[in-house]
């Protein structure tokens, strides 16, 4: 590890140390990281004068999703309990998009604001001390002070596996399906849903009360490789569970159970059927977030059965 590197570790480990043991905080470095605020607000947030931009990936089968919930153990929540127990000082941590409970990501978004400068690798590495094993930062980069790893995003990628055998070991990030699919039945079926349409039968209304259901796909493939089945779907954003309910209703396709007449049914008027056939959420990974000037990368499915 470069000097440089090493002096900021052992320089924010001692700050550390000091605020933990110091007869203000008067607690135990746990118990310091619980009384901080999640968010940042008034001279708190007066006081921020650095934004970081970190790209991580996870393994969601154990949290509730994305989103900070007070009773559940979530993605951003042990980010910000990471980041705060490593830093000494109250952080904020927003991501690009939320995923839902049991979700993978690739290469999920997100900023985090503080009042303490250091070294973007340092952060990377001491967070990653924090962090358990399921989630780790793949890289950290110094971000101008009107980034927003939401706002600024302009597609997601979400990229879902499905396995043609059972597995032992990829359980976990894939669905297994017994039946045999027609692959060029659900290449028409997901083609179906390019372009800017009403989503309203493929979202979950209680996440997404106010949002619109406008979305545009941009782009949507699907590819074998060997005994997996990669779709992947891009567009402007998501709706709580769209993706899974896309999938699921091609994988329907697949089965001769939906023609495509049946899917622009369903696109062109609300329709409960897409609720009855959402996909699990073990098969499904945030991909990528882009931004102004990113491309996609060629499909490469995280595991090969």
């Amino acid at each position: 590890m470069p000097a440089k590197l090493t002096e900021d570790r052992k320089r924010i480990s001692e700050r550390t140390r000091k605020i933990t043991a110091s007869p203000v905080a008067g607690k135990s470095r746990l118990q310091f990281s619980n009384l901080q605020v999640n968010s940042l607000k008034g001279q708190d947030r007066a006081t921020i004068a650095h934004k970081y931009k970190i790209t991580l990936e996870y393994d969601g089968t154990n949290y509730s999703g994305w989103q900070k919930q007070n009773n559940a153990r979530s993605i951003q929540g042990t980010l910000i309990t990471a980041a705060q127990n490593f830093l000494g000082v109250p952080v904020e941590i927003q991501g690009a998009g939320r995923t839902d409970a049991g979700v993978h990501a690739l290469a999920q978004v997100a900023h985090l604001e503080s009042s303490q400068k250091i070294n973007p690798e340092t952060l990377r590495i001491g967070l990653n001390d924090n962090l358990p094993a399921s989630i780790n930062i793949l890289r950290i980069e110094n971000a101008p002070p009107r980034f927003h790893a939401r706002h600024h995003a302009v597609s997601r990628s979400y990229l879902y596996l499905i396995a043609r055998r059972r597995t032992a070991f990829g359980k976990r990030y894939v669905w297994w399906i017994k039946d045999n699919l027609d692959i060029k039945k659900m290449q028409r079926a997901i083609n179906v849903f390019v372009g800017f349409h009403d989503f309203s039968s493929f979202a979950d209304k209680r996440m997404d009360k106010d949002t619109s259901t406008q979305v545009n796909i941009e782009n949507v493939q699907l590819k074998e490789f060997a005994d997996i089945i990669a779709l992947r779907v891009t567009g402007s954003h998501f709706l709580w569970k769209m993706v899974r309910r896309i999938v699921g209703i091609t994988v329907e396709a697949g089965r001769s159970k939906f023609t495509i007449g049946d899917i622009e049914q369903m696109i062109n008027s609300h329709s409960i059927t897409p609720a009855q056939f959402t996909a699990p959420p073990s098969g499904l990974f945030l991909e990528k977030v882009l931004y102004e000037g990113d491309t996609l990368p060629e499909i490469k499915p995280p595991i090969y059965l």
